[in-house]
């Protein structure tokens, strides 16, 4: 009896392999599996009710409905037509936000090259051409010369990383805020652990508003200027 043409044998195997590397490609395109995924909520603006996904990394900690619901009904007629800067976007729920809100620009800094990537997806996503991610270190982004500066900077560092004192001392540094007067001013948002103190501002910053919840201190600081 004839044996089959190995041939045929390897042609088969080379066809399973194709297959094989093909369904893995697919898979990769499709992005991360599910349960690495999250979703962020947009809670008022243009785009209310809108779902974002989000990577899930290490140290990501979306600023929550209740806590941005305060922050931006403290900032409700200072966001629209507002140049913004999200310092550490993990999210971007701040940032997102503020877009929905009728900000003019919102730069988000993101440390993650693909929680970044996700940012710029979800730019498109929203077709937000007034946004702009930058994936880099924040600090080191701050050390460079700025060419822009913000009506509202949001500063929102991952915890227990000692960052919130480092980030404001280089943020005052850069003078990426724009400068108050006495028709505008700037506003500087930290969101922090209950736990912490405040971190030390330049002489002239002072507390408008403050919050706390089980886990986190919030505040909105503004310069004010001697009368």
């Amino acid at each position: 009896m004839a044996r089959k043409p190995t041939r045929n044998r390897t042609q088969k195997t080379g066809l399973h392999q194709t297959n094989r590397a093909s369904r893995l490609s697919s898979t990769e395109k499709q992005g991360p599996p599910r349960s690495e995924m999250g979703e962020v909520r947009i809670i008022g603006g243009d785009w209310r009710g809108r779902k974002l996904p989000v990577l899930l990394s290490e140290g990501l900690r979306p600023t929550s409905d209740r806590v941005r619901e305060t922050v931006f009904n403290w900032l409700q007629f200072d966001v629209p037509g507002a140049r913004c800067l999200d310092l550490f976007s993990g999210s971007g729920a701040l940032g997102f936000e503020a877009l929905s809100r009728g900000a003019k620009s919102v730069t988000f800094l993101e440390l993650s090259s693909p929680v970044a990537k996700q940012l710029s997806q979800n730019l498109i996503t929203l077709q937000a051409c007034h946004g702009e991610v930058v994936q880099g270190d924040s600090l080191q982004w701050l050390a460079r010369p700025v060419a822009s500066s913000y009506d509202i900077v949001f500063v929102d560092p991952p915890f227990n990383q000692g960052l919130m004192q480092q980030a404001v001392d280089k943020l005052f540094i850069s003078g990426v805020l724009s400068k108050s007067d006495e028709t505008s001013c700037s506003w500087l948002y930290l969101e922090q652990e209950r736990t912490l103190d405040w971190p030390t501002l330049p002489n002239g910053w002072v507390c408008h508003r403050e919050k706390k919840t089980s886990n986190v201190k919030f505040g909105l600081f503004y310069f004010k200027a001697d009368e």
